[in-house]
């Protein structure tokens, strides 16, 4: 029998690429442990002196093209919200309010990219809220517990070295994008694939030149 396994997904529901991978984790073996992980990606970005794919304009368009793309590829619905990037904080703190379990999650990535729903609109999150049973929203979204958790949850990312979303968390390693969940498949499947002496070795390739900030 396989040992048990802590994953941690981490993710934000302003990210397109969330939704797109949210599926996948159902595919995860069954001697695995899922932790859903809602956080914030703005503190990732600038802890790590990033710009998101939407602040930058040529990168925006090939990004929300790709997108596009690669759903009808997997064969999922898609639609934009009336306006992204968009403050997602209401729907993460409604996120860990509602437990931060695969329902919560799924309800409200559905919600922005299935649905196209504007989840900055007050009436959204009421709504979402009602499906999640989450009784009075506001006062939910505004519990200083729940915004706790959702700092924390940041915080344990910064932590791990997270710097993007959304990403898989297992054990030391990282595995970043919806395109990386086939490598985290293998690695589950066979760690020693991963310790190699050319894996070890990218890890102490050393840096030539570094551009002028």
């Amino acid at each position: 029998m396989a040992q048990r396994a802590m994953v941690s997904w981490v993710f934000d529901c302003l990210s397109p690429f969330a939704y797109l991978g949210f599926r996948d984790l159902e595919r995860l073996p069954a001697h695995v442990e899922l932790r859903y992980v809602p956080v914030l990606l703005a503190p990732l970005l600038n802890h790590f002196g990033q710009k998101g794919p939407a602040e930058i304009p040529s990168k925006r368009t090939v990004t929300y093209r790709f997108v596009l793309w690669r759903a009808g590829r997997l064969g999922l619905p898609m639609c934009f919200p009336p306006v992204h990037p968009f403050n997602p904080l209401a729907a993460l703190r409604l996120i860990v309010a509602a437990g931060s379990d695969r329902r919560a999650a799924g309800a409200v990535l559905d919600a922005v990219f299935r649905d196209g729903r504007d989840l900055t609109d007050a009436a959204v999150i009421a709504d979402l809220a009602r499906t999640l049973g989450v009784a009075e929203p506001e006062r939910a979204v505004s519990d200083p517990a729940v915004k706790q958790r959702l700092r924390e949850n940041t915080d344990w990312a910064l932590t791990r070295g997270v710097f993007g979303v959304p990403t898989l968390v297992i054990g030391e390693e990282l595995f970043w994008g919806q395109d990386a969940f086939e490598m985290a498949l293998d690695y589950l499947a066979d760690p020693a694939a991963f310790q190699t002496p050319q894996m070890r070795a990218v890890e102490r390739l050393p840096v030539g030149v570094e551009r002028a900030r």
